[in-house]
């Protein structure tokens, strides 16, 4: 190939979601809505634990992790978008298209693994209830969530890496919302079978591992569960498992269709709604999920609204 085509672009430009006006500024105060509620609902799920000590427990540890997880993740994705929706140059320079990508995989891989960790702390509550609180202590929680960030991170900056080091020619139009890893692969100019296998065993790595560990979990909380003797209990601790349970059907589903098989890949309209789904449903859902299926986390709600309102009477007065 000759050399002269073998340039770097210095900016990318986003075809994002649609190329009607109208449709975009419709877009942009659906989206817009939607974010902030991700970033006030997540924020307000984190406050809540902090405030509440009866949920100072390692489940809410997790999610306040979790609830960090989406709002950076959506962070990492909707502004940009929403920008691109007023801009008639719907341009993002090399260097940002990079981090977006770092950020998003990163994050995604991230969440992975944490609903994975969440998964083996709902086993211990539900099959060894007794030693939950030896079992899952302050270190070894700490250790998980830890863990969940390093890993997804160095996943993430590897990816990033191997994608900018392609060659994409004069190719500098990415057509998706963001600067998705496939998406910018498919610019290359050259050979792409070593980003693709890359692609994939990262994919087994940070989503098959996890969900398989997660599947190992339910299997044995679901055996528990059936031997319990009162339907009472059965019911019981089946509500506890019930709000994360929801999330990891959600959140692993459609990545692992997107993910494990690059070159059978869902097509670009399919790819960008995928994308829209975890960056504006996900992070709007799962702190209602939390919310409305968890009596701890409505028990806390009330408590606050309750103090708030006899704060708020005794200023009246």
């Amino acid at each position: 190939m000759d050399t002269d085509n073998q340039t770097w672009v210095k900016e990318f430009i986003l075809l994002g979601l649609s190329s009607d006006w109208d449709t975009q500024v419709s877009l942009f105060v659906l989206f817009l809505i939607m974010y902030l509620v991700t970033v006030l609902g997540n924020f307000l799920i984190a406050l809540l634990i902090r405030l509440d000590s009866r949920l100072h427990t390692p489940m809410y540890f997790f999610l306040t992790n979790l609830s960090l997880v989406d709002v950076s993740y959506a962070t990492s994705i909707v502004p940009q978008m929403l920008a691109h929706f007023l801009a008639e140059h719907k341009a993002i320079p090399f260097v940002s298209c990079a981090a977006q990508l770092f950020f998003s995989l990163g994050l995604g891989g991230i969440e992975f693994v944490l609903l994975a960790v969440m998964a083996y702390d709902r086993y211990v509550a539900v099959c060894d209830p007794l030693r939950y609180s030896v079992i899952m202590h302050g270190g070894l929680c700490t250790r998980l969530a830890i863990t969940s960030w390093v890993s997804g991170s160095l996943n993430s900056l590897m990816q990033t890496i191997i994608t900018f080091q392609l060659p994409m020619c004069a190719n500098k139009y990415i057509d998706h919302i963001s600067c998705e890893i496939l998406a910018v692969v498919r610019l290359a100019c050259v050979d792409t079978s070593s980003n693709e296998i890359a692609i994939m065993v990262s994919s087994i790595v940070l989503l098959m591992t996890p969900f398989c560990l997660v599947l190992l979990s339910y299997t044995q909380i679901i055996s528990t569960i059936l031997k319990i003797q009162s339907r009472e209990g059965r019911k019981k601790a089946f509500h506890t498992c019930a709000s994360h349970l929801t999330v990891v059907v959600l959140c692993y589903g459609m990545t692992i269709f997107t993910y494990i098989q690059p070159r059978s890949s869902p097509s670009v309209l399919q790819e960008k709604l995928i994308s829209v789904f975890y960056a504006i449903l996900m992070p709007v859902l799962n702190p209602m999920i939390y919310s409305i299926r968890n009596k701890e986390v409505k028990g806390a709600w009330q408590k606050l609204l309750g103090q708030l309102s006899g704060l708020t009477s005794k200023l009246a007065t």
